[in-house]
């Protein structure tokens, strides 16, 4: 009898979504290294093998049909110019792709044309040119663009930036709108064929990421405030009423948005509920 095919499945194996990542396919159920020397791990109980690889190559490794699907960066996958597409967002790691020019230089998104910009992310940078007619030169680096425009070697950098502290420390400015928001995506090849075991994956996935959005949460009240506090937290198909030995008691779980949820409870408190409890989820499908 034949082994089941597995699914191959390529993990960040260092930088920002690396533990995030890890993190968010232990919560779906999945086993993942404990030695970050190992390469690989495979998981028989759901037929899945895990490649740790650098963020930057999991878009060609899955773009050229090596690898299944993998999670990398939306800014990595555009910048990759691969054969592969985000087939989900993954609600971790967010970053934005921005320009900067030094302070008070005058430089602004109608200034490109002939510009030296310095980047990281050259293959990103062209799609941005390409797409709005822009002839500029890029010069690659391979990290710290930030001092390519006191070392000489451009007029403007374009990077990933959460705050943008780095840059303004280099005595930079943001300017323009961001030319890619990211965050941390799973791919899939861009011809890919549906599969039972990617789908389950993504549904694994996804009932993390609802799980991320809600608490449960449970309290008491009496019959006759049941009314008021269901009008304040319905859940997401209604909450489940039960009795309690109490007389004129009732015991109520509803699922409730993370967003809110501590004024939520005053409010509740306010309507009469009593024994107020939040618990934090690990996984959710609605």
């Amino acid at each position: 009898m034949s082994e089941p095919a597995l699914l191959r499945v390529a993990v960040p194996n260092k930088g920002a979504l690396a533990e995030a990542a890890r993190d968010m396919l232990i919560a779906a159920g999945y086993r993942q290294r404990t030695d970050p020397k190992e390469l690989t791990l495979i998981d028989m109980d759901h037929e899945v093998e895990f490649y740790y690889l650098r963020p930057r190559d999991i878009a060609v490794y899955v773009g050229r049909g090596d690898l299944d699907v993998g999670i990398t960066g939306r800014d990595m996958l555009l910048d990759s110019r691969a054969s592969a597409v985000e087939v989900m967002a993954l609600g971790f790691g967010g970053s934005k792709f921005r320009f900067a020019a030094p302070s008070g230089s005058g430089i602004d998104e109608d200034s490109l044309e002939g510009k030296r910009i310095a980047t990281s992310y050259a293959g990103l940078l062209q799609g941005y040119l390409d797409d709005r007619g822009i002839n500029a030169e890029i010069v690659s680096l391979d990290g710290a663009v930030e001092s390519a425009i006191r070392l000489g070697v451009a007029e403007i950098v374009a990077d990933v930036v959460d705050t943008g502290t780095t840059l303004r420390k280099a005595g930079l400015e943001l300017f323009g709108d961001p030319i890619c928001f990211s965050e941390a995506v799973l791919i899939q090849r861009a011809d890919h064929e549906e599969s039972a075991s990617i789908d389950g994956l993504k549904t694994r996935l996804n009932s993390v990421m609802v799980a991320q959005n809600y608490f449960m949460m449970d309290y008491n009240v009496s019959q006759a405030d049941l009314d008021a506090t269901i009008a304040l937290a319905p859940g997401v198909d209604g909450p489940t009423v039960s009795s309690l030995a109490r007389d004129g008691w009732l015991a109520v779980r509803a699922l409730v948005p993370r967003k809110g949820a501590h004024r939520l409870m005053d409010r509740m408190y306010d309507a009469g509920a009593r024994g107020i409890l939040l618990t934090e989820l690990a996984a959710c499908r609605l």
